[in-house]
């Protein structure tokens, strides 16, 4: 494991954060649940290639923005079986605490609606715009 991944692994279960971006000496951190804090990262137009990140749930959807991102590593207390496949297919290292087949809702009722959006979708600029688009629907 990477120093940056240890400090973001450790910022991550030190605090109340559920997503944490660490290279050298910058870290950005996020409170905002799901997907939310990537995108954002994603919106600020910072440069992320070679950041560390630790995230409490990774699933397909999110590896393909961390693929988007240029993430060097990423550690998941939870990650899917999709992310797992997105994350090897682009060279980008990872951990986790815990494996799962899928991600589920909130409600657990169902596929959580940011993997049902990015389902059939491997190309991460596609996968960010159709990650937006549901984002805004269910802001509806």
């Amino acid at each position: 494991m990477t120093n940056n991944l240890n400090r973001a692994k450790d910022s991550l279960s030190s605090g109340s954060y559920t997503c944490v971006l660490c290279k050298g000496s910058e870290f950005y951190t996020s409170t905002a649940k799901g997907i939310i804090p990537l995108v954002e990262f994603i919106d600020s137009g910072r440069n992320f290639k070679g950041f560390s990140a630790a995230d409490i749930i990774v699933g397909r959807a999110a590896a393909l923005l961390y693929v988007l991102l240029g993430a060097d590593s990423v550690y998941a207390d939870v990650i899917s079986e999709g992310a797992v496949s997105v994350l090897k297919e682009n060279g980008i290292s990872f951990e986790y605490r815990v494996k799962t087949k899928e991600i589920h809702n909130r409600s657990n009722t169902g596929l959580c609606p940011m993997e049902e959006a990015v389902k059939n979708i491997n190309e991460p600029q596609a996968a960010l715009a159709a990650i937006k688009k549901r984002l805004a629907e269910i802001r509806k």
